[in-house]
């Protein structure tokens, strides 16, 4: 049986310790729009929670609506609330 890379990623990520070791991995991993792209998806879900129109979103990000949606969906399916409490802190 092949191990699953992804799968092995995940693995990885949960045995790091500290912002810079993950910070160095996805560095190497994702390109810059890839990083930019991931931060948008946050930045959606925080306006999302916060009842801004998804119309608004796409027009203030400069997203697609389909991207904005993908954010609706993926909080009616997941708790986003640990990942936008650290986002939101932060910020400040």
């Amino acid at each position: 049986m092949k191990n699953n890379p992804y799968d092995s990623l995940l693995v990885h990520l949960a045995k790091c310790d500290d912002k810079d070791s993950i910070e160095l991995l996805l560095n190497a991993l994702l390109t810059e729009k890839e990083q930019r792209d991931i931060a948008n998806r946050i930045r959606i879900l925080d306006l999302l929670e916060r009842d801004v129109p998804q119309r608004n979103i796409s027009e203030q990000l400069g997203v697609g609506i389909a991207t904005v949606s993908r954010g609706a969906k993926a909080i009616q399916h997941h708790d986003m609330n640990a990942l936008l409490i650290t986002y939101r802190n932060s910020s400040k």
